[in-house]
């Protein structure tokens, strides 16, 4: 990947709350978040940041967000506009809310609530139909890295999630790769080896749907993602921006890795 494709990609760092916050915690994160980063980290060069509260949270946080570059999105939806789905949120609803992207196939989606990947490219297809770019997680086990499917699960992941999209909606796709086994666990990928992952599933976008759509879409990297290790994790020419959890909840931390992208070359 050249420098100059590098370079057109704009960095993006999420921040996914997962559940957490109370709606006056988010407030104050999101007052303490700002205050961080007013030292110009959010220029217009800069990176692209985004937070994920709670449901609850959504109104509250756009509302503390108003007057700064930062934008929120959405932890999760469901494939169908409305009806019967008692407990669900849709698309029409987030974009009522202003959310900027919303979260689809998240990991502990896939774990703990049964997230197949066909319920996963449904979601992506509907938040894409209703004008809602979606960040789209993908990732292996560490019984699955260990035996050496490391590739096949994510690449597999990846097509199921992206089956039947047309080329215009691809490219408002966001993709994080986030190894499970880096998940909260304190222990991260090394920039070798999540380049490695970053630079296959550019490689499998080019070859389902040709190099200028890969070339400009953005992969991001999620899994214990810190201050001292994301500026050499998003120094990899295929690695543009962070998923970040645990990190996202402390201002000072979160800012750090902002400021890392920022540097970004």
């Amino acid at each position: 990947m050249s420098n100059s494709q590098t370079q057109s990609r704009r960095p993006l760092v999420a921040g996914n709350w997962k559940l957490h916050k109370t709606l006056g915690e988010a407030r104050e994160l999101v007052a303490a978040l700002i205050a961080e980063l007013a030292d110009g980290a959010l220029d217009a060069a800069g990176p692209e940041v985004v937070v994920a509260p709670v449901f609850t949270a959504l109104s509250s946080v756009r509302d503390a967000l108003r007057g700064s570059p930062i934008t929120h999105a959405a932890q999760d939806l469901h494939w169908e506009a409305t009806g019967a789905f008692t407990g669900e949120v849709s698309a029409p609803l987030l974009l009522d809310l202003d959310c900027a992207y919303v979260i689809v196939g998240h990991s502990e989606r896939r774990q703990f609530f049964g997230d197949s990947d066909e319920a996963v490219r449904k979601k992506a297809a509907a938040a894409l139909q209703a004008g809602l770019p979606p960040i789209i997680c993908v990732g292996e086990s560490l019984e699955q890295r260990q035996a050496g499917d490391t590739e096949t699960h994510v690449l597999g992941q990846l097509r199921a999630a992206l089956e039947g999209l047309d080329p215009e909606a691809l490219a408002r796709v966001v993709i994080a790769y986030e190894p499970i086994w880096a998940i909260g666990t304190g222990h991260s990928a090394s920039p070798e080896d999540a380049q490695a992952v970053h630079a296959a599933i550019r490689a499998a976008v080019a070859a389902d749907h040709g190099q200028a759509l890969a070339s400009g879409m953005r992969l991001l990297y999620g899994g214990s993602v810190k201050p001292d290790n994301a500026a050499t994790l998003m120094a990899q020419p295929d690695i543009d921006g962070a998923l970040v959890g645990g990190a996202s909840l402390d201002a000072n931390s979160f800012a750090a890795i902002v400021r890392a992208a920022a540097i970004r070359e």
